[in-house]
């Protein structure tokens, strides 16, 4: 990545200003301003997220939004209510408080003498999903925004729910969430009442992971924030970003068939990451992007970027022809034709508990062993229908989907679906994948059982992918009744019996004008925080089966030291030291769904001298035919002297999961 050091406009950096709220509340901001903005004022722009910006989202805060200072904004990072500096509670993601709040913000900065009024929002992930849903608030001082690996639909597509059927990401995320909300205030920037703050935002915890389990189904909860029920409603120009690795890039394409002002989409093949640290590679200059962008909607300069295609996506590459941009004027494109091919024999599907051990993670940032590994141990353990050997090399772009007629043995039943792309070695690896709960065959609102023996006509969606086989490849579609530890299981061991399997593959034919494309610029960023890292930091992924007893653990450790504390990073400039690891285990025996058992357990440190925070986190699930049954502990130290300490204990009905 090329540091740019130099820029059109002087940058002054101001650690913490406070931004305050119809009710009282003050929220704390980092902002970046050219130095001549009460001269010469300039738009905002605005990322509104929970992540602490004074420490833990630094060493990425700095050099994007200084960035965008030196080219002439303010660029300005709000921690969220009840988190980080910022007064008040978090009491969820995506809370309606949480949206009117941004209101609130663009208010107040719109009145700045530094500000033309004009104001952008984007963001990563929570600041994606934010950025659309204020979007859909319409404040007349939103000019344009750019979301980043978010989604447009709170239960179909995010970390909660997959096709109807409960993720372990739920007690990942939720966890993880509920340990963030735990920190405290930094004392040097809210001064003598950080305590005080700090208790009540511990006294004001419950486990986020419980709350997410009791709407497991399409209700209003999930409806709020997602702003697939109404694209309409979006009026501001709206740039949607993902990465084919990352688990949220369904999105873009349906914002772009879906949205009906100024739109345009860009997928790399990037993990859950901003494309100017985009791994995999190849990264691109996202904030010269960014910043044309912001141009052409926040100061009215035309400088073409809407004359460009609407989306723009990478096509990885095979033995043949190497990895490139493509791209679609429309989309859906007509570039894209569907391929269909039907699989009349009956099969019996009843899979292994431990098919699932080589997904990966549900959402990857990057990190070694997070991506899915060959697929064959799976393969083994599933129902597969391949295709013959293909003769020329076939790219896809878009959706695969298939269509089964099947029985049911049980009357909750659950289906995972993956496509492989097969080597002529025998290799097989992970193209796209998709889940179902068969008892959402008829949408995600009223489920209902299924009847033992009835034939169904199911259809099930697989994600959006773009995917190049090479001659000789074969793709492989693989069905099983499980995808552990991605998926919780049902409730009883499931066998399906499959008389028909429809295929659709999404066949983009070759396009000549993908060739004359304009190459992306190289990464530019301002230069990054200065940090250390003051212990060699471990992630370890193991999967252990015990052969006697069919039990298989999955183990997923994150920052952590060999001595297994967390590993720690010091920020320079304010001399805060900052870590935050994970243990995560997943056990199931093969043929017994109830003993599924998850468990996570975070450890969090903040500290400088005369200061140290500690925070530990535990949180369990496991399950019976009727109930999930929730666990969760924290315990607060500060100098080592416990200062909170709270267990949970939580029943909550399973309904046809």
């Amino acid at each position: 990545m090329r540091i740019v050091t130099s820029f059109p406009r002087t940058v002054r950096a101001i650690e913490n200003t406070w931004i305050p709220l119809s009710d009282g509340t003050h929220l704390a901001a980092r902002l970046w301003l050219p130095e001549d903005a009460e001269a010469r004022p300039v738009p905002a722009i605005l990322e509104y997220i929970p992540y602490r910006k004074r420490d833990r989202t630094r060493e990425r805060d700095e050099p994007m939004h200084h960035y965008f200072a030196g080219h002439g904004y303010a660029s300005v990072r709000v921690d969220l209510r009840g988190t980080g500096d910022s007064q008040g509670i978090l009491l969820d993601e995506y809370h309606r408080q949480e949206i009117d709040d941004a209101l609130d913000v663009m208010r107040f900065l719109a009145e700045q003498t530094w500000c033309t009024g004009n104001i952008g929002m984007m963001g990563k992930s929570w600041g994606g999903f934010n950025a659309l849903q204020v979007a859909a608030r319409r404040p007349p001082e939103l000019g344009a925004i750019l979301t980043v690996c978010a989604s447009d639909d709170r239960y179909a597509d995010d970390a909660h729910y997959m096709g109807g059927c409960l993720l372990n990401e739920n007690l990942v995320w939720g966890s993880a969430l509920f340990t963030l909300a735990a920190l405290p205030p930094d004392p040097e920037i809210v001064g003598a009442g950080w305590k005080e703050l700090w208790r009540k935002r511990l006294e004001g915890l419950a486990p986020f992971a419980e709350r997410w389990l009791l709407h497991p189904h399409r209700d209003d909860y999930w409806k709020h924030g997602s702003v697939c029920e109404d694209y309409g409603a979006i009026r501001c120009p709206v740039y949607a970003v993902g990465g084919w690795a990352d688990a949220y890039t369904n999105a873009i394409p349906r914002l772009m068939e879906g949205l009906l002002g100024p739109r345009k989409g860009l997928v790399g093949p990037w993990a859950h990451v901003y494309p100017h640290n985009g791994v995999p590679g190849p990264p691109i200059g996202f904030l010269q992007e960014a910043l044309r962008w912001w141009d052409r909607w926040l100061k009215s300069i035309d400088n073409g970027i809407m004359d460009e295609p609407l989306y723009r996506v990478w096509m990885p590459g095979n033995e043949i022809r190497p990895g490139r941009w493509i791209a679609e004027m429309v989309w859906p494109s007509t570039n894209v034709e569907p391929e269909r091919f039907r699989f009349a024999e009956e099969r019996v599907v009843t899979s292994q508990h431990v098919a699932g051990s080589a997904a990966g993670s549900w959402c990857a940032f990057g990190a070694e062993g997070e991506f899915p590994t060959d697929q064959q141990p799976d393969d083994d353990v599933s129902e597969v229908f391949e295709l013959s050997p293909i003769g020329e090399t076939v790219e896809i772009l878009g959706a695969p989907t298939v269509r089964l007629r099947l029985r049911s043995d049980r009357p909750v039943a659950m289906l995972a679906a993956r496509l492989n792309d097969v080597s002529p070695d025998g290799s097989s690896r992970r193209v796209t994948y998709g889940l179902l709960n068969l008892t959402h065959q008829d949408g995600h609102e009223s489920p209902t059982p299924l009847a033992p023996g009835e034939i169904y006509d199911v259809a099930l969606r697989l994600n959006h992918v773009a995917h190049s086989f090479a001659p000789g490849h074969r793709a492989r579609f693989a069905f099983s009744t499980t995808y552990w530890p991605t998926a919780w299981p049902s409730p009883s061991p499931v066998t399906l019996k499959i008389q028909q399997v429809d295929i659709e593959l999404p066949v983009r034919r070759f396009v000549a004008s993908d060739e004359t494309l304009a190459a992306f610029e190289p990464p530019e960023s301002a230069p990054e925080a200065q940090t250390t890292d003051l212990d060699p930091e471990i992630t370890v992924r193991t999967v252990e089966q015990d052969a006697n007893t069919g039990e298989m653990v999955y183990i997923l450790t994150t920052a952590l030291t060999s001595e297994r504390r967390p590993a720690l990073t010091r920020v320079d400039a304010t001399q805060v030291e900052h870590g935050h690891s994970t243990i995560e285990r997943f056990r199931i025996v093969d043929g017994d769904p109830l003993s599924a058992a998850a468990e996570v357990a975070h450890h969090a440190v903040l500290r400088r001298e005369r200061w140290n925070i500690r925070v530990e986190t535990r949180h369990r699930l496991k399950s019976d035919e009727q109930h999930f049954f929730v666990e969760a502990e924290i315990e607060a130290l500060e100098n080592e002297r416990q200062i909170f300490a709270r267990k949970w204990r939580r029943k909550v009905r399973r309904k046809l999961v």
